[in-house]
């Protein structure tokens, strides 16, 4: 019996092929999503995936950390350089402007301090830890620890998952009171909830959101939907 092929379906445009669309459209004009190609839905498959090995959830989502962090670098601004080739020819590219650091909402942004540092040598870390006040149910910081410069710097804002948006809007707060411009922080995050992006963006217009996914939304208990789970649990195996 033969087999008849199915016919090839053309590569779409980023913009026709981004199921992010579905969620939230239009994009906020600060959110930017990776292209959505079918490597990129195969590894957020594998760390979706309930039964997926914890060693397998740690190699595939720094995988996407990686590309979510090279992205971030594509927004920060450069500046014209021109170098010398060894073979004696000039070159004339760009080189990058001003200084950089990252901060991790902890616990779960830590784990993505590594696919930072693997694209930016010697990269400044900073560490900040958010959680809910028991009696206002609000957002509250509880500890924090930046470089002195940090007003000085462009900050990558680490975090996985974007929910509500409380403890990211906090954290971009605390990052305003220590001296740093709103439009020098870039916000990463691996999967973001419509709900929380349109109440980020609209508190936050200026500041640069790098997301991997929106999903569909959230449900009674604020998880995102259909989301992975609790990252840092399923990380760290707590």
């Amino acid at each position: 019996m033969s087999l008849t092929p199915l016919p090839l379906t053309p590569p779409q445009p980023a913009h026709e092929a981004n199921t992010n669309l579905a969620h939230l459209n239009p994009l906020p004009k600060s959110v930017f999503t990776l292209p959505q190609t079918a490597q990129l839905e195969a590894l957020y498959t594998i760390i979706r995936d309930k039964d997926t090995s914890r060693g397998d959830f740690l190699f595939y989502s720094d995988r996407i950390i990686r590309l979510l962090v090279e992205e971030g670098l594509n927004h920060l601004p450069v500046v014209k350089r021109t170098v010398e080739t060894p073979t004696g020819a000039t070159y004339d590219g760009v080189g990058f402007k001003g200084k950089i650091c990252g901060v991790s909402i902890l616990r779960a942004g830590e784990a993505m301090e590594a696919g930072l540092r693997e694209v930016c040598r010697s990269v400044r870390i900073g560490k900040i830890l958010i959680q809910r006040d028991e009696d206002t149910a609000l957002p509250k910081l509880f500890y924090s620890k930046f470089p002195q410069d940090i007003a000085s710097r462009y900050v990558l804002l680490l975090d996985p998952m974007l929910a509500t948006g409380g403890s990211a809007m906090k954290a971009v707060e605390v990052l305003i009171e220590h001296g740093v411009p709103e439009e020098r922080i870039i916000f990463i995050n691996l999967i973001a909830s419509p709900e929380g992006l349109t109440t980020f963006c609209a508190k936050y217009p200026q500041l640069k959101v790098i997301t991997g996914w929106i999903d569909q939304g959230l449900n009674e208990k604020a998880y995102i939907i259909p989301g992975l789970g609790d990252f840092g649990e399923r990380r760290y195996c707590t």
